[in-house]
């Protein structure tokens, strides 16, 4: 089933109080005013001038045949549709994490020329993933990956509640279209995950979004969607109210057994 966001005056405002929306409070106003705000409001908090801007997404617009990944790269527009939460959060990611974002719709263009508009390569499967429901997900403890591998969540949540309390564990949401979900605040959230083991505790949530977006710029990571770990965020403490239980990690829908067979990829080295 479709997903249909709520209307700006139909969201419980406790949504915005915890994770992962509430990590995005620079830009409160534009979340939680009654009104929507412009593109030309949303030009106005680029930090760098030279990133591309967003333009309304017309008929007109539409009418011109450009693909939306070519008009970014080649022409330095995003089209952006009025009045929609999903465009609106799309723009969000954009101000945080522009060169990401650029590594992303730089390889999408790579795959386009190769393929063509109409076929979608395995990576381009991998790219919109991540651009849609990724996180980056920074741990302390290689000990942690054990129980995620084996979808252990009880153990990964519950057993280790300390870590991701701490900040020894922590989760980036970076896919526009999961914050879009979390508008719901009684939904269920699974994102796409990339690891980065920091056991010196060094890295910080910059440091590690340039790991991966220097990862993806040099074709190095997301050529496969099976590089992507699926992390059920609602998972983690104080991201959900009925996760304070542990028969919640026994009992909801988002914690899913692994497959049989099923590897995930080392976690990423800190150089590029």
């Amino acid at each position: 089933m479709r997903f249909v966001a709520p209307a700006r005056g139909e969201i419980d405002p406790a949504a915005f109080d915890k994770p992962p929306l509430s990590d995005w409070m620079e830009f409160g106003e534009l979340l939680r005013s009654p009104e929507w705000p412009s593109v030309d409001v949303l030009n106005e908090l680029r930090r760098d001038a030279s990133t591309p801007r967003f333009v309304a997404q017309t008929r007109e617009l539409e009418g011109e045949g450009v693909h939306y990944e070519t008009r970014i790269g080649e022409r330095g527009e995003i089209a952006t549709r009025a009045n929609n939460w999903h465009d609106l959060l799309n723009a969000l990611i954009w101000l945080r994490c522009p060169r990401l974002k650029l590594a992303l719709n730089r390889r999408q263009r790579e795959e386009i020329a190769v393929a063509g508009p109409k076929t979608r390569t395995r990576a381009q499967c991998a790219l919109t993933h991540f651009d849609e429901a990724g996180v980056v997900v920074v741990l302390r403890d290689r000990a942690l990956l054990r129980a995620w591998d084996a979808h252990d969540w009880s153990g990964l949540f519950w057993t280790n509640r300390d870590a991701w309390r701490s900040g020894a564990a922590r989760a980036i949401v970076f896919g526009h279209a999961l914050l879009e979900h979390a508008l719901r605040a009684e939904h269920l959230l699974c994102g796409k995950s990339l690891v980065i083991v920091d056991e010196a505790g060094d890295v910080g949530e910059d440091a590690a979004i340039e790991v991966v977006a220097d990862r993806i710029a040099n074709g190095t990571l997301l050529l496969d969607p099976q590089e992507l770990r699926p992390l059920p965020i609602s998972g983690i403490p104080g991201w959900s109210g009925g996760n304070e239980s542990p028969s919640f990690y026994d009992t909801a829908a988002c914690f899913q057994p692994a497959r049989a067979g099923r590897r995930y990829p080392a976690p990423l080295h800190l150089t590029t």
